[in-house]
């Protein structure tokens, strides 16, 4: 498989890097936007890992970008800080998968797998899950509206009648734990 890492953390896309290719992925790097879509087009890979964050773009908005380049192309969408209406985000702009970090190399590369043959999906894959506590119901709710408000956190805050500065405080923080 060959696969492009997006992701701006340099020692965990280097990590992650080396360990695909141990399990035998041919791979190419890229830190940001313009790289990524530049390899894209040279490298041609066949399957990409984009992080949520990047430093110079949201990898949701990367992900159609990366479609237009190469139609085929199996996305995985990794992030630090998940959610389900990023998730649902995500597989919508054309993700195959997303997986909240730290995810092993298999996980990832399983992921990526999931669907190769025609008559298999996801939805074939049964994982349970667990119901959400309160505090993580609010994260997502936190997390739906901003995405609706495309990441606007004022007009978040208004939505949600909470000041600014306590959403700024609370999006900052790690997302609670189920």
């Amino acid at each position: 498989m060959k696969l492009l890492i997006i992701d701006d953390d340099e020692g965990f896309r280097s990590a992650l890097a080396r360990a695909c290719e141990r399990q035998g992925c041919t791979v190419a790097v890229a830190a940001d936007r313009a790289s990524a879509l530049g390899l894209a087009l040279e490298f041609e890979p066949d399957a990409a890992v984009v992080d949520l964050r990047l430093a110079d773009a949201s990898g949701l908005a990367l992900l159609p970008e990366l479609l237009a380049i190469r139609p085929a192309l199996r996305m995985l969408m990794l992030t630090g800080f998940s959610s389900i209406a990023t998730a649902v985000e995500a597989v919508k702009r054309g993700a195959v998968n997303y997986l909240a970090k730290p995810a092993s190399v298999e996980d990832i590369l399983s992921a990526l797998r999931v669907g190769n043959a025609p008559e298999e999906t996801a939805a074939d894959h049964h994982v349970d899950v667990p119901a959400l506590s309160v505090d993580r119901l609010a994260w997502e709710h936190i997390q739906r509206v901003l995405l609706e408000e495309d990441g606007n956190v004022s007009s978040t805050a208004r939505r949600l009648g909470m000041h600014r500065r306590t959403l700024q405080r609370r999006l900052s923080k790690r997302p609670v734990a189920n």
